[in-house]
């Protein structure tokens, strides 16, 4: 019997609380919606695809928070093998590396332990998520104009958490029973992004296959061992 995804992740060590939407609230709706249609089991293409009479705001703030609960809880169960030893760098294999640069404590990109670039990421979108002038839950107050522009780079930074875990933790996404339910989640975010087009392909191809050199399936491929 296939297990779902709070059974194989361990809710107690996700990275932060769950951000939740107000009942009662268009969000919570639109939110219940999203929900309903993942578990019906719709294509994931049709899933992502704005609700006839919607904002395309909401519906976009809708699965940001979604997708960093979700991820959250992934890499907070997966944080246990990604050590200051095992990644004394955010990388994604060899060819890619990441650096935080905040403008306060970061002025300028540095290198920095996975763990700890986690951590600080998602500190980060907690914030953004949490300010009212970004994510405003009032009804009536407007998204600010350059809303999608944050959104864009929020999801950028949490696609990097995917090519981390995918790249670094695989055999241990494995040994958990975890593979399908991470692709599930990739995909489901994949094609979000790409529906809306939320984010730059040059930050796609980490997880660009290296048999096809295509992506459009939002399916990863276990990179080459040396990569690891």
């Amino acid at each position: 019997m296939a297990l779902c995804l709070g059974q194989v992740f361990s809710k107690d060590k996700t990275f932060r609380p769950k951000k939740r939407f107000e009942p009662g609230t268009q969000r919570f709706e639109l939110y219940k919606k999203a929900q309903a249609s993942l578990k019906s089991g719709l294509d994931l293409r049709k899933v992502v695809q704005l609700p006839e009479g919607e904002s395309l705001n909401d519906w976009i703030a809708v699965h940001v928070v979604d997708f960093f609960n979700r991820i959250n809880l992934i890499y907070g169960t997966m944080s246990e093998y990604c050590t200051e030893r095992t990644c004394p760098i955010m990388s994604g294999g060899l060819k890619y590396e990441y650096r935080w640069r905040d403008g306060e404590d970061y002025k300028k990109p540095t290198k920095l332990p996975a763990l700890k670039y986690m951590n600080l990421l998602m500190d980060w979108i907690e914030s953004l998520i949490n300010d009212e002038d970004i994510f405003p839950t009032r009804v009536g107050v407007p998204f600010p104009k350059n809303f999608q522009q944050v959104c864009k780079k929020i999801l950028s930074r949490l696609f990097r958490v995917f090519v981390h875990v995918y790249i670094h933790h695989f055999d241990s996404i494995c040994s958990m029973g975890a593979e399908a339910h991470i692709n599930t989640c990739y995909k489901h975010y994949y094609f979000f992004i790409s529906e809306f087009n939320l984010i730059d392909n040059s930050e796609l191809e980490p997880l660009v296959s290296p048999l096809t050199g295509s992506n459009k399936d939002g399916c990863c491929i276990k990179p080459p061992r040396d990569l690891s």
